[in-house]
């Protein structure tokens, strides 16, 4: 009787730990199946002398559409990117046309124009889209010409660039057009 009841014993231990473990077994890989993001979220960062300075967004694709004035209207405040706000952190001080910024995260917004555009930095970071948003929250605003291309950038791409180790400029390029500004480490 003895070796029956620890027969079973073991059988249970033996069958409670294989379902255990099954648990977490790696899942098959469905990353050829899957269908991928329209949209994937994306970064875009980069050290300018000591200064990490990142980037997150989500990048859509032109996919044939009519982007400017189209599926992003003009005078209006935009994400400028897709399904969250974008936002952008800077780990030191900088100076952006002569206005102090703080160190830290910040919601990066746009109003696209066909002649000139409006970059926004907003304090208020962590926002679905544009809905949330609000002018009294900017920490600066600044007005910028977008530069045309003759080759299409499919998915809406930032740039993180240094220009020496205390300069740098923070581009948008999507479809025909660029946005860019320049800031400088303090």
């Amino acid at each position: 009787m003895k070796k029956i009841v620890a027969l079973l014993i073991a059988l249970f231990i033996v069958n409670y730990t294989f379902a255990q473990h099954e648990n977490h077994q790696p899942k098959a890989d469905t990353a050829k199946t899957a269908a991928k993001p329209k949209s994937p979220k994306m970064t875009a960062m980069a050290m300018v002398g000591g200064n990490h300075v990142h980037i997150e967004y989500g990048s859509p694709s032109v996919r044939g559409r009519a982007i400017w004035n189209g599926l992003v209207a003009y005078n209006q405040v935009w994400a400028t990117g897709a399904h969250h706000a974008t936002w952008i952190d800077f780990s030191q001080d900088v100076m952006i046309q002569g206005k102090h910024i703080p160190k830290g995260k910040y919601g990066f917004f746009t109003i696209p124009n066909n002649k000139t555009w409006t970059i926004i930095l907003s304090k208020t970071w962590d926002m679905h889209l544009a809905d949330d948003y609000k002018q009294e929250n900017d920490i600066l605003r600044l007005s910028v010409k977008p530069s045309k291309s003759k080759k299409i950038t499919e998915a809406l791409t930032y740039e993180v660039l240094a220009t020496n180790d205390k300069k740098g400029k923070i581009k948008m390029s999507w479809e025909y057009l660029s946005v860019a500004f320049d800031f400088e480490n303090m």
